[in-house]
């Protein structure tokens, strides 16, 4: 068995409480647990999402609990489902409607690809009108993936610079999809 070493703190400050980190870090930190989303749900995918707001995957414990059904209140767009033609436009005025930071996820093969359905009244995947962030696979995708999904806007939200949204970069992206 070995033994182990204390060893004095380095000079500098110390006290009980005390941490020091960038302001990007503590900001980043702060939105990816207080997410807001707003399920743009369509068909099977939707039902998904809802059992994993319940109880048995409790989605409130990674800090998405309370959905909003306004778009000028939330910040995550979780579209869920078929999203033909004529509801595009609608998907892309509700997305225009959000404050920045704002981030979107494709829940299942209809939002990500069109699923089933490759016929001419269905959008072949959200990314042809708004920009998307984390698509989650499958049809529908289980709760489980969701969640995962879910954690994966937390990483990158968390990652993401404050003034990203800021940059040249992005104001080509959302001229791309005439945003």
């Amino acid at each position: 068995m070995t033994k182990i070493n204390i060893v004095e703190a380095p000079e500098g400050y110390s006290g009980s409480g005390f941490f020091a980190t960038s302001f990007e870090k503590v900001i980043g930190l702060a939105r990816s647990y207080s997410l807001f989303p707003l399920p743009f749900a369509t068909s099977c995918c939707g039902i998904e999402f809802m059992a994993t707001i319940g109880t048995n995957y409790d989605i409130s414990r990674f800090g998405a609990e309370i959905p909003r059904f306004s778009p000028r209140q939330a910040d995550l767009l979780l579209v869920m489902g078929t999203i033909s033609k004529k509801m595009a436009p609608v998907l892309k005025q509700v997305y225009a409607q959000m404050a920045e930071p704002r981030w979107v996820v494709a829940v299942g093969a209809c939002a990500t690809s069109g699923g089933i359905f490759d016929t001419y009244s269905v959008l072949q995947g959200i990314d042809r009108i708004i920009p998307v962030d984390i698509y989650i696979p499958g049809c529908p995708p289980r709760p489980e993936q969701i969640i995962d999904g879910l954690m994966e806007i937390q990483k990158m939200v968390q990652n993401e610079g404050l003034r990203r949204r800021n940059s040249e970069e992005y104001d080509i992206l959302l001229q791309s999809y005439n945003i």
